[in-house]
């Protein structure tokens, strides 16, 4: 009998997307991050001006976003509860016509009641991070495509490659205004061909999940522990779910629609600008999500998410106070390159510290309250706009992660250690 051939060896964009040792069935779950991500970037940014253009207010903005996350929130409970009765490659195609849906809707409504609706059930996404009903089914495939440090790895490339398009959805925040030069189209409805857009990228993530297996991987990865509810790891979870729901209800107060509209109000950024900083902003997060697995295998997974967060913190509250546009800019650079070097080891943490068999229920566990907490502070953030108190969620939003770090970091050590969880 003739050997079995060696394996092939991964080139170009493949290999460095893939670490070693991952199942390459993981590779249309990080284009479809990446294609969410560049609608997310733009959205973020021009979410506000879209809104205030149709004739609503800033506190109609904050509710808006409030809704889009309360709705990620309770379809991430929804596919909790009923989730397991489909396959989880049929849930994510659900969750991609969904999003297309979302962009027609917010293309076809001018009126608060009807968006409100399409915010609550639609997968908008006004962060800068991602907090929709994607991101536990995601997760829980691509934890069991890799083992130990290359799934941190794997985790790490997912968030760059989210980090990056987002960077590059930022810079198409300028793209209205170009049609607006070059097809003689008023603001308003060069903004409603960005929504149509979105829907599109929806479409492109269909296809993409189309890809995915009904079944098992080729070589079992991605189902080989089925999924089970919590228990041994109840208490675990639920500290940590508890912990990092303070940290989203602070990150809700200046989610990416919300700081860009800080920047439109308070220096006057025209679109196109706050586009170019939100491009930068992403660029360093991205480079310090991917030093991510190289920080952590030298201090550990606690360590890295809270040793790099505290000072970034401290220059998000510094940021708000700033007296000038160059010396705030610079602030919110510095908290970008240290601020989201937490959200891949926060994720390789939970999936090491729960059994393989309650990675799904576990990232939906400790995901849903994350999104609940973060939708209630945009509200929160618009009545502060609405009453003139516009650097408050800043100062407020840094303040409450610092607690957060100090909290993650006393309650979490002594179980680090005993788990020997590198």
């Amino acid at each position: 009998m003739a050997p079995d051939p060696p394996p092939r060896r991964r080139v170009g964009l493949h290999a460095w997307l893939l670490p070693a040792h991952t199942d390459p069935v993981a590779l249309p779950l990080l284009a479809a991050r990446g294609l969410r991500a560049l609608g997310d970037g733009y959205m973020a940014v021009l979410l506000p001006a879209y809104l205030l253009a149709i004739g609503l207010g800033t506190l109609e903005v904050g509710l808006l976003a409030t809704a889009t996350l309360l709705g990620s929130a309770l379809g991430t409970m929804a596919v909790g509860a009923w989730g397991h009765r489909l396959a989880a490659s049929q849930l994510l195609r659900l969750a991609a016509w969904l999003m297309v849906g979302t962009g027609l809707g917010f293309a076809a409504f001018s009126s608060f009641w009807p968006l409100l609706i399409v915010a609550l059930v639609g997968t908008l996404n006004p962060s800068s991070g991602d907090v929709s009903i994607f991101l536990p089914l995601e997760h829980a495939r691509l934890a069991a495509a890799a083992q130990g440090s290359a799934r941190t790895s794997l985790f790490a490339r997912y968030s760059l490659v989210g980090a990056l398009c987002a960077a590059l959805g930022a810079l198409a925040a300028a793209l209205p205004d170009a049609l607006v030069r070059q097809l003689a189209l008023t603001q308003l409805a060069a903004l409603r061909c960005m929504f149509f857009v979105y829907a599109g990228l929806g479409l492109a993530v269909f296809l993409l999940y189309r890809r995915l297996p009904r079944g098992s991987s080729g070589n079992g990865a991605l189902e080989a522990a089925p999924a089970a509810p919590l228990g041994p790891s109840r208490g675990v979870v639920l500290r940590l779910a508890a912990l990092f729901s303070l940290d989203a209800f602070a990150g809700g107060l200046v989610v990416n629609a919300l700081m860009s509209l800080w920047l439109l109000e308070r220096f006057g950024l025209s679109l196109a600008q706050a586009g170019v900083f939100f491009f930068w902003t992403g660029l360093l997060g991205a480079a310090s999500q991917m030093a991510a697995p190289w920080v952590a295998r030298r201090i550990g997974l606690l360590n890295t998410m809270v040793f790099t967060h505290l000072p970034a913190n401290v220059c998000l509250v510094l940021a708000a106070l700033a007296p000038s546009l160059p010396l705030a800019l610079g602030l919110l650079f510095v908290r970008s390159a240290l601020s989201t070097m937490d959200v891949p080891t926060r994720t390789a943490y939970v999936m090491a510290v729960v059994t393989p068999e309650e990675r799904a229920a576990a990232a939906s566990f400790t995901a849903v309250p994350r999104s609940l907490a973060a939708a209630l502070s945009p509200s929160l953030s618009g009545v502060f706009f609405a009453a003139g108190w516009i650097s408050l969620p800043l100062v407020a939003c840094g303040f409450l992660k610092i607690v957060y770090d100090l909290s993650l970091w006393r309650a979490m050590r002594r179980q680090t250690h005993d788990k020997k969880i590198d």
